[in-house]
């Protein structure tokens, strides 16, 4: 597998091909039974949360599920002690990069006892924090991440807005990869609008051909399950977008697409804002996620997401956000 570019700024763009070792922990015996004294509810959250997405950082899960990132902090070195979460630091060109947490063998072992399964149903292995931070696709992980947990903070500072659903590449190529494979699959809400879509994040490694054969993936899609969520294609910049734009707009005319893109030069930290835009000829100015919805009535949410007997605790969609964020730990 060849390593993606390095971004010129933004998540990944300065991490190297080598990573820091983990962070060491006291070497002992970390009995499963008797974490039910130390872990809230919060902290059952996270370990789904690292299992469905794989790597967080300390800035996105302060973001998600804290009210500061010093008590985030000093939260997470108590799971990392207890084993419950890995972590390691990239190195950096400049500067130093934020503790990146993974699930930990503790965390594994509780995961697998929570939700009444094997451990290797999980696909954990001694091994797995070593392959994420050595990934060559981990500064497109982290991109679609921190894309995907500003959104979901937004609740935060905005009680109509939410994030209400949020499945990783993983789940979404167990729900639909034999007809397509999404970074990541969302539902944004606000006030009274829904938008449902999938997300292509293009960090450029791609040549314009291998994404305009995506579309059709799509399309075959909508034509498969009868539903019909938008799709919404990020890109590290501007002169990007407007290459892939020139590119997908008439193929998606005739796919009969809802597309809308936007790229790293307008997202930064508030990815809802006024900066996508669609690629439909009528009305392409950039706009809101929300007014995408109010002028998206068509879009209907995927098909495949509700419960089936196929169904595990594992598998079900894990909530974007804790259930008691402001909770004491």
């Amino acid at each position: 597998m060849t390593a993606l570019p390095r971004p010129a700024y933004g998540p990944g763009s300065r991490y190297t091909a080598r990573a820091a070792t983990t962070r060491p922990r006291p070497a002992r015996h970390t009995d499963i039974a008797a974490l039910t004294r130390v872990l809230t509810h919060r902290d059952l959250w996270l370990v789904r949360m690292l299992h469905e997405h794989r790597v967080l950082t300390t800035h996105q899960i302060a973001a998600l599920a804290y009210t500061s990132l010093r008590s985030a902090q000093r939260r997470l070195r108590t799971l990392h002690r207890h084993a419950v979460l890995d972590s390691f630091r990239p190195l950096t060109q400049n500067g130093s990069a934020p503790e990146h947490y993974t699930l930990g063998p503790a965390g594994a072992a509780l995961l697998a006892a929570h939700t009444g399964c094997d451990l290797a149903d999980l696909g954990w292995r001694p091994s797995h924090t070593g392959r994420i931070a050595y990934s060559p696709s981990l500064g497109h992980d982290l991109g679609v991440n921190e894309l995907l947990t500003h959104l979901a903070a937004r609740t935060h500072t905005a009680r109509d807005a939410a994030l209400a659903l949020w499945l990783s590449e993983h789940s979404c190529a167990r729900r639909w990869g034999d007809i397509v494979r999404p970074d990541a699959y969302a539902h944004w809400q606000e006030g009274n609008h829904l938008l449902p879509f999938f997300l292509e994040y293009d960090t450029g490694s791609q040549p314009l051909a291998r994404v305009e054969v995506k579309l059709a993936g799509y399309a075959a899609f909508t034509s498969a399950t009868s539903s019909r969520p938008a799709l919404l294609i990020h890109t590290r910049t501007a002169s990007r977008d407007q290459a892939l734009r020139r590119r997908l707009a008439a193929p998606a005319r005739e796919m009969g697409l809802t597309i809308a893109t936007s790229s790293a030069d307008f997202t930064t930290s508030t990815p809802w804002g006024p900066w996508w835009s669609p690629l439909q000829p009528a009305d392409t100015r950039r706009t809101t996620l929300s007014h995408l919805a109010a002028r998206w009535t068509h879009l209907e949410a995927a098909a495949g997401l509700e419960p089936t007997d196929a169904d595990t605790a594992l598998t079900l969609p894990v909530p974007p956000l804790p259930p008691t964020p402001n909770s004491a730990s």
